[in-house]
């Protein structure tokens, strides 16, 4: 029998694979589980990939992402964002810069505190290195209150994740959340991890970043969600030069570079491709919202593609099970959180799979009113 290492116990398969490997099994699934733009890839960068191939773009470039892309991520986010000086890492992928990230970061023993509910990687990373996950209640509407994050600061605590718009609630974090978690690390002298994926499908206000109010800030994002291009495994890391040295050096042990071809197709991209994709998304934030809020206590987010109703009955898992056994997949609320009682939903899907997937949650929830 192979001798695993030990620290393999300390995390389990996603639950959000399972349900994907469940989506094969199951003729014809509603499926709102994937969080994954249901949009074709911008024609200006499918064009730019192949000429990248053609051009020989295919061998290794430098660790850190080839400099034209840096510093034109460095003058964007500059713009946009309004960030400071910080040095930039091309990663495979805002769950690469996470792994470098955790892995530059935190020690045994070190404290991690993560909003509850969080994105699954954040718990396992932080066990998976002997770290301690620490979970800031967020319940019932999501939101960082400083009377819950205060508490569970100690001198152990190493980091505080910042995940807005999130995944999995779709909140969206005010401006008066951010500057109180960014006083709070100031004043504990804590690191802010702000992982931005999500940032370009925003629908009612968008805050600042939380790196433009705390300069001891590794902001995370990509372009898997801007331009539906999850596969290409291209995203970035800005953030103090330190670090950034040291996830550079993580890098060259293990995904040696992003892929090479990509880099050069979003070099192109950010130069002309916008998300054209927003308003259409707030149509189905809206849709989805609309279809659930009088059947199921649930938050209107603000951001991302995701929504996060409570189960009417039953535990989530209870509810999931229900729901798979109609054709509906979606994500029990447990895979994201220390509690039973939520389940996440994607909205990243046609128009008509959101309305039947509506129809079917509507007529569960109205078992509990049976029972």
């Amino acid at each position: 029998m192979t001798r695993i290492a030990k620290r393999m116990s300390l995390i389990d398969a996603s639950g959000i694979r399972k349900v994907f490997d469940l989506a094969a099994q199951i003729e014809n699934p509603i499926n709102l589980s994937i969080g994954q733009p249901d949009f074709e890839v911008p024609e200006e960068i499918r064009e730019a990939a192949v000429r990248a191939i053609r051009q020989g773009r295919n061998r290794y470039t430098v660790t850190q992402g080839i400099e034209p892309l840096r510093a034109r991520l460095k003058s964007y986010l500059r713009a946009q964002k309004g960030l400071g000086e910080a040095e930039v890492l091309i990663t495979s992928g805002v769950s690469g810069g996470l792994l470098l990230g955790f892995l530059a970061l935190v020690d045994p023993g070190d404290e991690v505190l993560i909003p509850d509910p969080y994105f699954v990687i954040y718990k396992h990373l932080t066990n998976l290195l002997g770290g301690v996950p620490v979970y800031v209640d967020t319940y019932p509407d999501f939101r960082l209150r400083e009377e819950r994050i205060r508490p569970l600061i100690s001198a152990r605590t190493k980091l505080m994740v910042v995940n807005s718009p999130s995944n999995p609630t779709g909140v969206v974090y005010s401006r008066a959340e951010l500057e109180m978690t960014a006083r709070l690390a100031r004043e504990h002298g804590f690191l802010l991890l702000s992982d931005e994926i999500y940032d370009e499908f925003t629908y009612d206000e968008t805050p600042p970043s939380v790196a433009s109010l705390h300069e001891s800030t590794l902001l995370l994002g990509g372009f898997s969600k801007t331009y539906a291009i999850p596969g290409w495994r291209m995203g970035y890391a800005y953030g103090p030069p330190d670090l950034i040295a040291e996830m550079t050096k993580l890098q060259q042990y293990t995904f040696v570079c992003a892929p090479s071809f990509a880099q050069y197709a979003i070099l192109e991209a950010l130069e002309s491709v916008r998300n054209e994709h927003r308003e259409a998304y707030r149509a189905k934030r809206d849709l989805i919202y609309e279809g659930l809020k009088d059947a199921f206590e649930v938050e209107r987010p603000g951001g991302a593609f995701y929504i996060f109703p409570k189960a009417p009955w039953g535990s989530d898992e209870e509810f999931v099970h229900a729901a798979i056994q109609s054709r509906l997949l979606i994500i029990p609320g447990s895979v994201f959180s220390e509690a039973r009682t939520h389940f996440r939903i994607s909205f990243a899907a046609p128009d008509s799979v959101l309305r039947e997937g509506v129809q079917i949650l509507q007529r569960l929830a109205s078992k509990s009113v049976q029972k």
